[in-house]
């Protein structure tokens, strides 16, 4: 768990406000700034987003802005990018041809709000799975959206070491050793045993693929980050978690059971089959999707989700902050050692 610099203040403040309309009219090169309204949206696990409807007069964004700012929460998990980090890393997929919502600014500047934080154009859409669950025009559009989130996750996949650098990533020698390694040292590093978690990780290790191509992985690609309007994708959201990988990671995250909710017969993340995805995905990248890297990826994505699910619970027990998402994250641990167990029995090894 980390946590970030705080204030009690928000951009619903008066005199953050008055802060944050000077800031963004000298970002934008505008004569000046004023913010209509501002409102706290639904979602965001790790992070704070607040819609921000703008009127900037002057300058190349001269007129009436729907915004979103996107700031630290009072506490963290250690695994999260910082936001100039993040802005960065959309910025790029944008440039890829990847749906992303515009990013306009980011300040690192903890004196304008009382910490760092980006500011996105407003994209239309809805992320909420229950919603999804219950719209006729998902329902109706399901093979197109797998298809849609094919097409766009190729073109993630399109961001390599090779065309980008960022100072901030370094390529792994094997992405799979160095996720272990990882989640290794925070489980010792824990004062309870879990030793679900550690079996999983031993099996990762025994079964750990050999070396394979380093692309950009989302490393957070479900729903929940993806916007969906009148059955069509719209953007994908939360790229705090984006680094260099292997691209089934990305698949087989989206693909784990722990991410299909109630919807477990739909295989792709509860929205629909794997097949129109998969289609679309090797039709656009040009690579073959590999079944068994797809499960292996699969199981990672139980150890990894489990010890976030630690590092939500302890942003609530250890943090103290009030949030019920966080607090509720912790009572899914044992669903995600249970699918661990599942998935890797001893026979299989």
């Amino acid at each position: 768990m980390t946590s970030g610099p705080g204030t009690k203040e928000t951009v619903h403040d008066p005199a953050v406000r008055t802060r944050l309309s000077a800031y963004i009219a000298n970002a934008a090169d505008a004569d000046g700034c004023v913010i209509n309204r501002t409102r706290k949206l639904e979602g965001g696990a790790i992070q704070e987003n607040y819609a921000l409807d703008l009127e900037i007069s002057g300058g190349p964004n001269f007129g009436r802005l729907s915004t979103v700012l996107r700031t630290n929460a009072p506490t963290g998990v250690v695994d999260s990018h910082n936001r100039s980090a993040e802005f960065a890393l959309t910025r790029a997929a944008y440039e890829a041809g990847v749906l992303v919502p515009v990013q306009l600014w980011c300040c690192e500047d903890a004196t304008v709000i009382g910490k760092p934080f980006s500011i996105m154009m407003l994209s239309s859409g809805e992320a909420r799975r229950e919603i999804l669950a219950q719209d006729d025009a998902v329902a109706n559009s399901r093979a197109a959206i797998a298809e849609q989130l094919g097409r766009q996750l190729a073109k993630i996949h399109a961001i390599t070491p090779d065309n980008h650098t960022f100072d901030f990533l370094t390529p792994p020698l094997s992405p799979a050793l160095s996720a272990i390694a990882y989640y290794r040292a925070q489980l010792d590093q824990r004062p309870d045993a879990y030793p679900a978690i550690e079996w999983g990780l031993r099996w990762l290790e025994r079964n750990a693929p050999e070396q394979s191509e380093i692309v950009m992985v989302h490393r957070d690609f479900r729903v929940g980050n993806f916007l969906i309007d009148d059955g069509a994708l719209t953007a994908i959201l939360d790229w705090e978690f984006a680094g260099w990988g292997d691209p089934h990671e990305d698949i087989g995250w989206l693909c784990a059971r722990c991410w299909r909710f109630e919807n477990l017969d739909r295989e792709l993340g509860g929205i629909a089959d794997r097949a129109p995805f998969y289609r679309a995905y090797q039709q656009s990248s040009g690579r073959e999707i590999n079944e068994t890297r797809v499960h292996y990826w699969e199981v990672y994505a139980h150890v990894r989700w489990a010890m976030i699910a630690l590092q939500q619970a302890d942003r609530y027990l250890v943090g103290g902050e009030a949030n019920l998402d966080a607090a509720l994250s912790g009572h899914r641990l044992a669903e995600l050692e249970t699918e661990i167990l599942r998935m890797t029995p001893p026979e299989a090894a």
